[in-house]
């Protein structure tokens, strides 16, 4: 028989938005409990290893000195900064000369800044999806299919998906004026979750699957894979998608059952490619290419030092769904036809492919973040970050700044702790 555990807060989820949280928590004086679904805390920044057991990030991994939590993350924990290698050309794909490469990525990014500054509120907008609104716009067709490929990969949903007003509220959230590849880890961003965690200690129970959130008047009860747990008040720190989908007793209120039900996860599968050394770099290359004839596709230089030479390819949104249809080692091969086509023969032949797909996978639903994807849904986060007290939610998409990034889900979980610390005043 599984014995009931009390605590002051229960937290389920165990990625950045519940560690930040719990650690505040903690710092509080509050006894913290987080529960766990996986056998590893980091939510969807992981990590494999390979060669000599070096390790490299299978989920989120690059940030920016203006996502300023996690970089002072980083630094707390003495972590090495590797700055990405940039310079040197980037490749369009299909091939363009310089001219037109220059003109299609400002025209891209003007369409970008034209979306950026559109008024969630206004009602000229309020039915639009983003691809809608793209149709109309008088820019080039090169710019406007750069823009598709952007905007694709970044956010893993079909244009046709989203609704504009949604994404100009989230991409306008996203502040930063440098790139944000400008930096990794050496250790990998999930060396950071796992330092986040380590205070924590044994209050982090992994191989826990919640099964049943149920509310009372006196607090919460988590119930788990294991265990159980008793608490004051609770965080739901899980994506969006995955949050609407647990069985809470009783049922949430309609509204908030509806504002959770509206958020879905998108689709990106991650590459990371090894080679010998980084020969691009001789040819004047950065490793950075963009395809314009599909939408979604995206590799950069990801090479720890000349030593640990790589490449990182991400495939996002519908395009990541079709190619996976066939199979792990079709998509390989697609992938290094035109990585070779795009950098050369030796771009085809690295030393392994590694693959982690981020489609549907079992605690995930997809990767980066999730969005809302019904038009009408206006509410649908402000529902969310009410909660149901003391039921509250955590996850990086509800956050006010950088949403979908590792930034946005500590400041998401630190927000949550705070709404946490008020309620229990």
């Amino acid at each position: 028989m599984i014995g009931t555990e009390r605590t002051d807060v229960v937290i389920a989820g165990a990625g950045f938005a519940g560690l930040s949280a719990a650690a505040a928590l903690q710092e509080a004086g509050l006894g913290v409990i987080v529960v766990e679904a996986r056998d590893r805390v980091g939510g969807r920044v992981g990590s494999r290893r390979y060669g000599l057991g070096e390790r490299f990030d299978t989920g989120g991994q690059f940030f920016c000195e203006d996502m300023v939590e996690v970089t002072a993350l980083a630094r707390r924990f003495g972590k090495a900064f590797v700055e990405t290698y940039v310079d040197g050309d980037i490749i369009m794909q299909p091939p363009m000369s310089e001219a037109e490469a220059e003109a299609t990525y400002r025209g891209a990014s003007a369409i970008r800044a034209r979306q950026k500054g559109l008024d969630p509120d206004d009602p000229a907008i309020a039915g639009l999806t983003v691809a809608a609104w793209l149709d109309r716009q008088p820019d080039q067709a090169a710019a406007k299919s750069a823009y598709r490929s952007m905007i694709q990969g970044l956010w893993c949903q079909a244009l046709e998906r989203i609704p504009l007003w949604h994404l100009a509220d989230n991409d306008r959230r996203i502040t930063n004026r440098t790139s944000e590849l400008q930096y990794f880890l050496r250790d990998t961003m999930h060396s950071l979750a796992e330092d986040l965690a380590a205070p924590l200690g044994d209050a982090v129970r992994l191989d826990a699957p919640v099964r049943q959130v149920q509310r009372a008047v006196d607090g919460v009860r988590v119930v788990a894979d294991g265990l159980e747990v008793e608490a004051r008040q609770a965080i739901v720190a899980l994506p969006l998608s995955r949050a609407g989908r647990l069985d809470y007793a009783p049922a949430l209120p309609p509204g908030l059952a509806r504002g959770l039900s509206a958020w879905k996860g998108g689709a990106v599968i991650k590459l990371r490619l090894p080679y010998p050394e980084p020969f691009w770099r001789d040819a004047g290359l950065s490793g950075m290419v963009m395809w314009r004839d599909v939408h979604g596709l995206f590799a950069c230089d990801s090479s720890v030092d000349e030593k640990h030479a790589a490449l990182t390819v991400f495939v996002g949104g519908p395009l990541s769904i079709d190619w996976i249809r066939d199979g792990r080692d079709a998509l390989t091969d697609t992938v290094l036809a035109r990585l070779g086509a795009a950098l050369g023969p030796k771009a085809a032949r690295p030393l392994e492919a590694y693959i982690e797909g981020w489609i549907g996978s079992e605690w995930n639903d997809g990767g980066y973040g999730d969005l809302v994807l019904d038009v009408g849904a206006r509410d649908a986060e402000a529902v969310v970050l009410a909660g149901h007290p003391p039921l509250h939610f955590a996850s990086a998409d509800i956050s006010p700044s950088f949403p979908g990034y590792v930034e946005g889900a500590i400041i998401a979980g630190r927000e949550a702790a705070a709404r946490v610390l008020e309620a229990l005043r």
